[in-house]
């Protein structure tokens, strides 16, 4: 029940106010009195421990593991072996062998296994799926002020991870070179980091992710044959500069938007804003319900997760390079 946790107990309780078929029954932290809080706060019960949880409520169905990152696995398969599904936040866990074995769980005892990339769930980004034709490049910016939270893991897995994923699964090819920088400033781990990765299908795309700014930025690009699209998450905003006749997205209608260039059409696709968690969260009860994949799984978790780390590397062996530990 920290800061996010509470946040998935939150949107559960609307959930079930607003009558969906959810009832949220309890909350779960070893520190009784956050989670006694939390729930007095949305009218459930609270629980020291997990298997606490699934002994008193053995009809327990799903559950969200927003616990820290290296307790992931040992939390997930506790609630997997009790039957219950899972929504585990990003990244899916600590290492490649503990997301391996996350998937391998998941798949031997038949469970739901969703993996928190809360981005896929953003409006702009939903409506940006059905635009992509041929993206040949992306320049991406991810930027935050610094706070005291998540300085366990360097800003690729507690930033930039939510931008792999949404790209990894734009572009749907796989990954042949990565080449990044990344210094720490105010922790002891990358606080800043820059990121060029090339695809087999050609496309590049460059990663810029700080969470030592003095500013709050939230953009995706990419250019394609004759068309060029805008995203930015916090407005949860699309614009498609396209270059000929206009025409209509596979979403439905947009806007259109004065040009001073009258072979460029400007549009703006029509987007219904909805809160990312909440749009998650939703989609994770819908797989439960049905017993259908969920649109980001462990697997997609598995490839995201596999992606920073390899950049991880490539920032390790770059400062190694330069000497950036005799330069600090």
């Amino acid at each position: 029940m920290g800061a996010f946790g509470r946040n998935h107990a939150r949107i559960y309780h609307q959930l079930a106010q607003q009558g969906e078929a959810v009832r949220l029954v309890g909350v779960v932290d070893p520190d009784v009195d956050r989670a006694d809080a939390v729930a007095a706060e949305f009218g459930c019960r609270a629980f020291g421990s997990v298997e606490q949880l699934v002994t008193t409520h053995s009809e327990v169905q799903a559950a969200s593991v927003a616990v820290p990152t290296v307790r992931h696995l040992e939390t997930a398969r506790a609630l997997m072996e009790a039957g219950v599904d899972v929504l585990a936040e990003k990244p899916l866990a600590a290492s490649l062998a503990e997301a391996d074995e996350m998937v391998r769980l998941a798949k031997a005892l038949n469970r739901i296994g969703q993996v928190g990339h809360l981005e896929r769930f953003n409006p702009a980004v939903r409506a940006t799926t059905s635009l992509i034709t041929q993206p040949m490049f992306f320049e991406v910016h991810r930027l935050s002020v610094f706070t005291p939270r998540s300085l366990d893991v360097d800003v690729i897995l507690d930033l930039m991870i939510h931008d792999l994923d949404v790209v990894l699964s734009l572009v749907n090819s796989p990954v042949k070179e990565i080449r990044a920088v990344g210094i720490p400033i105010l922790s002891g781990k990358a606080d800043i980091a820059n990121v060029r990765m090339e695809f087999e299908s050609g496309c590049v795309a460059n990663f810029t992710a700080s969470r030592v700014s003095t500013e709050r930025v939230r953009k995706l690009r990419f250019f394609q044959p004759r068309q060029y699209v805008s995203l930015d998450y916090s407005r949860q905003e699309v614009l498609v500069f396209s270059v000929g006749e206009p025409g209509k997205d596979k979403t439905g209608e947009t806007a259109s938007i004065p040009s001073i260039n009258p072979q460029i059409h400007v549009a703006k696709p029509t987007i219904v804003a909805e809160e990312p968690l909440r749009a998650e969260l939703r989609s994770f009860l819908d797989a439960v319900r049905t017993r259908s994949k969920p649109l980001v799984s462990f697997e997609d978790g598995r490839r995201a997760l596999a992606v920073a780390l390899d950049i991880v590397g490539a920032i390790r062996a770059h400062g190694q390079k330069v000497q950036l530990d005799q330069l600090r």
